[in-house]
């Protein structure tokens, strides 16, 4: 058994899962086979209470070290071990429990817009049932209230994207060589040149893996009584699970999950009055994270351009492909 030499922390919906898939198809790499064991995230067993599901994923938990060592035990000899939880940059706790299991580990953090971030995650609750606010905004103001009734970190959607904050108490435990900072953009736009700096940033050869698999993208269910209905019972059916086997739990609520994405369309855009709205939650922190950095993210502040896009949200240099799509990649939203 053993312990990962590299960790993906950050940032929820930020391309973490995709860019999990594609370092597993590296022959030097092995990454977990569960791709949030959630490890570093508690001391002990975790919570059994919450928000809406939350008693469900608290059962996901890779929580005994027993169990998360033996998440590796099937690497090759040689391969460099990853796991990817992008919990564990927002968690301060969680980044010192990392640094004094395996204070040498290499981490990988992908930062995304943190309103489109936010936005990106209220979708996928709300496409889920889960998040009874039909509004990002609204939703985005319950946040203190929820934090304070014990509702887990994927519900705090301001408070995920403050990457200043996190980073600058990162940085006061880990040497900043072990840290490889990256814009989600990066990985949709270049994902071969992006896959090879983490390569080279974990020691492994480059040119090994030049796909990011894609992603599958959240439908977005109408607010209609329909919806309504459908989200009511599953809220109380995910109440209900935490009394229940997981097995049985998750078969009671993912008939109703299949079924409110039966007639969803494709993810709203964010509106420019909601990105108006959302944007003093994370004005300060922007600045914050430049200093932090060293890099300039005030991009970040400006509004979308006609293609939707946010104006010089992708590097300076970096050209777009073809219709807007990304070169070699999928969705990863």
């Amino acid at each position: 058994m053993g312990l990962p030499e590299f960790l993906v922390i950050g940032a929820p919906k930020a391309g973490t899962t995709a860019l999990h898939a594609a370092l597993a198809r590296h022959p030097d790499l092995f990454m977990s086979p569960v791709k949030e064991p959630k490890f570093f995230l508690t001391d002990g067993p975790p919570p059994t209470r919450g928000g809406p599901g939350d008693a469900q994923t608290y059962r996901e938990h890779v929580w005994r070290r027993a169990d998360y060592e033996a998440l590796f035990d099937a690497a090759p000899a040689g391969a460099v071990k990853g796991e990817s939880t992008p919990f564990y940059l927002y968690d301060r706790e969680a980044q010192r429990r990392i640094h004094a299991l395996v204070p040498q580990a290499r981490l990988i953090v992908m930062l995304r817009d943190p309103v489109e971030r936010a936005h990106s995650n209220w979708t996928h609750l709300w496409s889920a049932g889960l998040e009874p606010i039909s509004d990002v905004v609204r939703a985005c103001a319950e946040e203190e209230r929820r934090i304070a009734a014990g509702w887990s970190a994927f519900w705090h959607y301001v408070s995920l994207g403050r990457y200043g904050e996190q980073l600058e108490h990162l940085f006061r435990l880990f040497p900043r060589e072990q840290v490889l900072t990256m814009r989600y953009r990066e990985l949709v736009d270049a994902p071969t040149a992006t896959l090879d700096r983490i390569c080279a940033f974990l020691g492994v050869r480059q040119g090994m893996v030049e796909e990011v698999p894609r992603e599958n993208v959240t439908a977005h269910p109408e607010r209609t009584l329909r919806h309504q209905a459908l989200s009511r019972v599953l809220r109380v059916g995910a109440g209900m699970g935490r009394h229940l086997p997981g097995s049985l739990a998750a078969r009671l609520v993912e008939p109703l999950e299949s079924a409110l994405q039966e007639r969803g369309r494709p993810r709203r855009s964010l509106s420019w009055e909601q990105r108006q709205a959302l944007l003093p939650h994370f004005e300060k922190d922007v600045v914050l994270l430049g200093q932090v950095t060293g890099q300039d993210y005030s991009d970040w502040l400006r509004p979308r351009d006609r293609s939707g896009g946010l104006m010089g949200d992708r590097p300076s240099g970096q050209r777009q492909a073809r219709n807007g799509r990304p070169r070699k990649a999928g969705g990863t939203a």
